[in-house]
């Protein structure tokens, strides 16, 4: 066993350099025969000698080796501790300072290198004699050496490793790239606690980490885009994910066709055809995003585009190609750019636009596995731009479908003004309204939603839109309208339903919301049935509002046979009448809604006015589904354009009805011809009425945009039109009505019926 005090002192090469006698006693070996010698050799003999001479030998016991430094080599000072150290021990340490493939640096109590294998230089390959003497921290180049430092010292003071650390080294020019490397730190104390240094560890895990990096911008790609069906957007979302962690600049241009939803063109795509610069990610920009125009011939760019294959090319003063895009080359060069990858956004063989990436300054340049990388990434990408692309196309057909179906040129009553707000979804839908004419100068007000999107809603909107007219020219009561409409939605749902299971319409189901009020300017009323809209508003002219409480009837389709009742208020002429749907009603119809003050203060405002109102106020933008307001205000009838009376119950009543339209039509200085053909038509429509109807006989005679006849009695059964024979002497009234008049029919009330008949005339 050894005692504590200095054995021996050993140079960097294993040399013995000092002897002392503690070792010539243990070894047997004087001062003059150990200097000089390896200290291996020297230690291998005494063994074999003491095996020879059969005799123990525990070695040198265990020692303690402590670097020291002098001048700009290591000494090493070996003292006894008291434990044996076997011939292994001392072989390990030789393995990993000669031979290990991890750097190891041993430090002292300064930071500084007194110690380094041999056999790697891990840190940037750094040559032994010009490190050893240096502060770690300053021999080598790394990115934060503060950083290193500090971790360094706090291992010294604590004690506690740090292990595993990413260090970067940075990049000079001529470096083909920056290495990364895992440095762990642990400190070195001798038997009495003492803190000599530190261990610095490092191994070289650039290629590791790269391919934990590329592995990290195509998983961060392909969660970022893709997100938003929106071509520009997916364009956005690309450049945002490879910048800076691919890239420090990006550069996507797409084919204007395909930003507007057209299918791409065939590859080579022709150099005439335009890209538009989609998005920009970096420091200087060539061309502003939005920017369309043809890539120059001759440039990568186009190439790309001709054979839809990546390319990977450095940058410098000398690059030919820069030449065909001025604007391109001096943004390159003001960005400091050295390295370019061009890949092509492509599927199925069809280009759909360009992606460039470029590093600049002190970023590493591009390598082959970025190529790669950078083809994937493209690959995604385009699939993510051609769904967008796609998406686009269908929802351009869907809102170009809805707008055809909408009123194009509405034709307004002279008893009614109207207009509408009309907030489009993202995607389309079926939110509709209509204003309808309808005989008596009554108009029919119409709002209609129908759930979904895209094409599925603007078809089954139209559908609706034409059950309504149809109906609408019956003269049916709103109750009675509404559920003819609703028997119509049932079917169109049975049809959905025997879809295919793997059609998409399948498995949407048919839901749909719709409101009707017809405004009476003669009665001075609203009649109002709904099925699942909100509530209307109705403003009065002296400022008043109130919501009309309108019973809620089910959806359309939702159920076969539900009434739909109707609700009848007065409504003084100049009233303001005000219909939304759901979505919009929370907002401006409630009570308690934000904008209810701007109907509550409108009842003399312009009614265009009132709707851009309540868009202004509208700030938040970005609806999930479409909105629908529609605005009416009543006007007054004069009562000079407004004839009704008492017919007698007997033949009398033709005579009668004659002379007292002739006269009023002369008031109205109604053209001869239309006189003669309205006083035929009352001829008719009064005989009829007293041969087939019941008393009392009512004829009323409204010159308004139409002259318009009606007779009404109290028999509940309906006139029917029929062709009569030669020798029929009866048959011929309804026949000559429908021949003279541009309009004829039934109306249905409570008690009894109305037939009416409306013509042109000439005057006003």
């Amino acid at each position: 066993m050894l005692g504590g005090g200095v054995l021996m002192r050993v140079d960097e090469s294993g040399r013995v350099i000092e002897w002392s006698p503690q070792a010539q006693a243990m070894f047997g070996w004087s001062p003059e025969e150990a200097v000089g010698r390896s200290v291996a050799f020297l230690v291998h003999e005494t063994a074999a000698d003491a095996v020879r001479r059969r005799v123990g030998f525990d070695g040198m016991g265990s020692l303690l080796v402590r670097p020291v430094l002098t001048g700009s080599s290591v000494d090493w000072e070996v003292r006894g501790a008291g434990h044996a150290v076997s011939d292994q021990d001392l072989a390990i340490l030789q393995a990993l300072f000669a031979q290990s493939p991890v750097g190891l640096h041993v430090l002292d109590d300064q930071l500084r290198i007194v110690r380094m294998n041999t056999a790697t230089r891990a840190l940037r390959g750094a040559p032994v004699g010009r490190l050893v003497g240096q502060v770690f921290t300053e021999a080598y180049r790394l990115a934060d050496p503060q950083e290193e430092e500090t971790v360094a010292r706090q291992v010294l003071e604590s004690g506690e490793p740090s292990l595993n650390r990413l260090v970067r080294g940075m990049r000079v020019y001529g470096d083909e790239r920056r290495s990364i490397y895992s440095v762990s730190y642990i400190r070195l104390e001798n038997a009495d606690g003492d803190v000599l240094g530190l261990v610095a560890s490092a191994v070289d895990v650039t290629d590791r980490e790269r391919a934990l990096q590329r592995l990290s911008v195509l998983d961060e790609v392909r969660k970022k885009v893709g997100e938003r069906l929106d071509v520009i957007a997916a364009c956005e979302d690309l450049v945002d994910a490879v910048v800076p962690a691919f890239s420090g600049i990006a550069v996507v241009e797409v084919i204007e066709d395909v930003v507007r939803g057209e299918a791409p063109p065939l590859v080579p795509v022709d150099r005439d055809v335009p890209l538009r610069r989609a998005a920009f990610r970096g420091r200087v920009t060539a061309y502003p995003v939005g920017d369309v125009r043809h890539l120059p011939y001759g440039t990568p760019f186009s190439r790309v585009l001709s054979d839809l294959r990546p390319r990977l090319l450095p940058i410098d003063e000398d690059t030919l190609w820069l030449a065909a895009d001025p604007p391109r080359a001096d943004a390159i060069k003001r960005s400091g750019v050295h390295s370019l990858i061009v890949a092509p956004l492509a599927l199925r063989g069809e280009a759909l636009g360009v992606v460039s990436f470029y590093r600049h300054d002190l970023e590493d340049p591009f390598e082959e596995e970025d190529l790669a990388l950078a083809a994937d990434v493209c690959a995604h990408a385009a699939l993510c731009i051609d769904n967008a692309r796609r998406f686009a196309r269908e929802r351009t057909i869907a809102a170009t479908v809805q707008r055809r179906l909408l009123p194009q040129a509405p034709t307004g009553s002279t008893t009614v003004d109207f207009c509408h707000l009309h907030l489009p979804g993202p995607e389309g839908g079926g939110a509709w309204f209509d204003v309808i004419t309808l005989a008596g100068a009554r108009t029919a007000l119409i709002v209609g939603d129908v759930a979904g999107q895209g094409m599925a809603a603007a078809t089954t909107m139209g559908q609706l839109r034409t059950v309504i007219y149809s109906l609408a020219a019956l003269d049916l009561e709103p109750d009675e309208l509404l559920a003819r409409l609703n028997d119509t939605a049932v079917r169109l749902a049975a049809e959905r339903a025997a879809l295919p299971t793997g059609d998409p319409l399948h498995r949407e189901p048919l839901i749909a919301g719709c409101l009707i009020a017809v405004c009476d300017p003669v009665d001075l009323t609203i009649t109002v049935v709904r099925a699942g809209l909100p509530e209307p508003v109705v403003v009065l002219p002296d400022g008043s509002s109130s919501t009309l409480c309108v019973p809620a009837g089910p959806l359309l389709a939702s159920t076969g046979n539900a009434p739909f009742p109707a609700t009848t208020a007065d409504l003084p002429a100049g009233s303001l009448v005000a219909i939304s749907t759901a979505g919009l009603a929370e907002k401006v119809l409630a009570p308690s809604a934000a904008l209810r003050s701007v109907l509550d203060d409108g009842a003399d405002r312009p009614l265009g006015e009132l709707c851009d109102t309540i868009a202004y106020a509208l700030k938040e933008g970005g609806w999930p589904s479409e909105k629908l307001l529609l605005l009416a205000r009543t006007r007054t009838l004069p009562e000079e354009r407004i004839l009704t009376c008492r017919l007698p119950d007997g033949p009398e009543a033709a005579p009668f009805a004659r002379r007292t339209v002739r006269r009023r039509l002369a008031t109205w200085n109604v053209e001869e011809e239309t006189a003669f053909t309205t006083e035929l038509i009352v001829s008719e429509l009064v005989g009829n009425a007293v041969r087939y109807g019941s008393p009392p006989l009512t004829l009323r005679l409204i010159h308004d945009a139409m002259l318009t006849c009606e007779v009404s009695d109290t028999a509940p059964s309906g006139p029917h039109m029929r062709h009569a024979r030669t020798v029929d002497e009866t048959g011929r009234g309804l026949f000559i009505v429908a021949t003279l008049a541009t309009h004829w029919g039934t109306r249905f009330q409570t008690e009894g019926k109305t037939v009416w008949a409306q013509q042109s005339t000439g005057t006003t």
